[in-house]
């Protein structure tokens, strides 16, 4: 029986697929290839093919190869769930060492318990003692009007700022580079000249409003000319029965704080706005309840960063593209039932983190 190396597997392979898994034509493409080498059957590079699917290898496994059986003991696989159950975030690996357990055996009895290790999931912190109880009356607040008043959280404009750098967020995890050979790829970070633009965007119903670039620093005058000079122009296109009766939301940011601007919107919008001071008060630290974090903001970042940013103008430019394809989506109905979903765990935990609970 002829026996081939793994880089002549590797060129039938290519052969039979530039061949559109013809074997007898992939033959012929092989034998005016390589015409020094020992020409294989035509069957050969089906064979070939359909190892490589099945199992991930081009060589037929050897005569009784494989991964030797591994032996369990009842006392092994007791010390292994005890191991579990003292550190449940404990590493297969690390009982395998600290047992002298095979590896493939701790797995095996973890997957017969119908154990499964599942992900971390991140939340952002919440100081318990201050934050749960006003997280709670503004979700038993909001939930209430809406079961009043038909959509009421879609005559909500809801509001907010996110800072965009030259770096961006990166998670290397999900980024790789196809290649037959290690093409040692790079991601520059930490621009020696870097740049960020600061920019605010609002949802009303269906309406997204925005992107609108404020100063790198933004206090109470600077915000407050946004909302006297700016906003009204970019309200234009919202119907005017609907800038009649929304409510104004924004965070408890410094610059929201500010006496002149909270004095500003209860002149302009009455007890019709949400904040820290507000008629109806922001809780702090609640970015899980509002749909510019947790909706808005990750996705004009996935496309904005998608690939490298080299200047200032590229990066505005691409947050308004980014904007652009976010208006014509037509998802903000399934963000507003997220939204009622949202509130309903924050009440279920008592005003504690709850997205880990949403998958």
């Amino acid at each position: 029986m002829v026996s081939f190396t793994s880089e002549e597997y590797a060129d039938m392979h290519l052969c039979y697929g530039e061949a559109r898994s013809n074997s007898h034509e992939a033959r012929r493409i092989y034998q005016q290839r390589y015409p020094l080498r020992h020409i294989p059957s035509h069957p050969t590079f089906q064979e070939v093919d359909r190892r490589l699917r099945e199992t991930g290898f081009f060589k037929p496994p050897k005569s009784g190869s494989g991964r030797p059986r591994t032996v369990r003991s009842q006392n092994n696989e007791e010390a292994i769930l005890q191991a579990v159950k003292n550190n449940p975030r404990v590493s297969t690996r690390r009982i395998s060492r600290s047992l002298g357990v095979n590896h493939v055996s701790v797995w095996q009895t973890l997957k017969q318990e119908l154990l499964y290790p599942y992900h971390l999931q991140k939340v952002h912190h919440l100081r318990l003692a201050t934050d749960c109880r006003p997280r709670t009356q503004f979700s038993q607040w909001l939930l209430h009007e809406d079961n009043l008043n038909p959509d009421f959280i879609g005559k909500i404009m809801f509001t907010d700022e996110a800072c965009f750098t030259r770096d961006g967020i990166l998670n290397l995890h999900n980024v790789h580079e196809w290649s037959i050979e290690n093409p040692h790829g790079i991601h520059f970070r930490n621009h020696q000249f870097g740049f960020s633009i600061n920019v605010w965007s609002g949802i009303v119903g269906d309406c997204f409003i925005g992107p609108f670039r404020l100063p790198h620093r933004l206090n109470g005058e600077s915000y407050l000319n946004f909302l006297q000079n700016n906003l009204k122009e970019l309200l234009e296109d919202v119907p005017l029965h609907v800038i009649r009766n929304m409510y104004f939301m924004h965070d408890g940011a410094p610059a929201h704080f500010s006496h002149i601007v909270r004095n500003y919107l209860t002149g302009w919008f009455g007890n019709r706005w949400i904040g820290r001071g507000g008629p109806v008060t922001w809780p702090p630290r609640s970015p899980d309840l509002t749909p510019l974090d947790f909706y808005v903001w990750g996705f004009v970042k996935d496309i904005v960063y998608a690939t490298e940013v080299n200047t200032e103008d590229e990066l505005w430019k691409r947050i308004v593209d980014a904007c652009e394809q976010l208006r014509f989506q037509g998802a903000f109905n399934r963000v507003r039932e997220s939204l009622r979903r949202r509130l309903q765990l924050c009440l279920q935990e008592q005003g504690q983190q709850f997205e880990h609970l949403l998958r």
